[in-house]
């Protein structure tokens, strides 16, 4: 069934049309998360969000793009907000540590995009901080990178989910590159 008959189901009423379209789309829009979140729990979290979202403003696509261009802005909104909302919780986390002092051993080892919890220990200090240097990176170019290399666009469709210019998620790719690379020289010259 093509995308546009799925949502003309979905306005009618017929549930079985959306549990197509979450099929058809998990693997896209779970791979978006992941590759902003890090995080196989919070991204499986978040892909139920971005699936609840589709469904109540479904009347709202006015088919302008493809229904996966809308999809992964919806996946990549939701990601943000995430990761912004996690960022105030991680700070609480540590002045509550600072001031009760709750022992690093003690916390949980996140199961990151790249290692496990059950990876070598160095596989898993090596994925967190490529995820913490990708989480450093402006909002354009963490989105363009991460649409780039984890859910493998083409610039051109980059360009589509974050409607601008081919030239400009160029610049966004090449510039967060460069970022990368000085963040990770730094971390490997300190610690190897």
């Amino acid at each position: 069934m093509k995308d546009q008959e799925l949502i003309e189901q979905i306005l009618s009423g017929n549930q079985s049309a959306f549990r197509l379209l979450v099929d058809k789309y998990q693997v896209l829009v779970f791979n978006t998360c992941i590759g902003f979140v890090g995080n196989r729990q919070s991204a499986e979290d978040l892909s139920q969000e971005v699936f609840i979202e589709t469904y109540r403003s479904i009347e709202k696509f006015r088919g302008d793009a493809k229904l996966s261009t809308w999809l992964y802005r919806i996946s990549v909104n939701k990601s943000l907000n995430y990761i912004r909302d996690h960022k105030k919780h991680n700070m609480v986390r540590s002045l509550e540590r600072f001031f009760y002092g709750e022992k690093e051993e003690n916390l949980e080892i996140e199961d990151h995009v790249f290692g496990t919890a059950d990876a070598p220990l160095e596989q898993q200090q090596h994925a967190s901080e490529l995820h913490k240097a990708i989480s450093t990176l402006p909002d354009n170019q963490r989105i363009a990178f991460t649409l780039n290399k984890f859910d493998d666009l083409s610039y051109k469709q980059i360009a589509e989910v974050m409607d601008v210019s081919l030239s400009t998620i160029e610049s966004l790719i090449h510039r967060a590159k460069k970022n990368l690379q000085k963040r990770l020289a730094t971390y490997y010259k300190e610690n190897f």
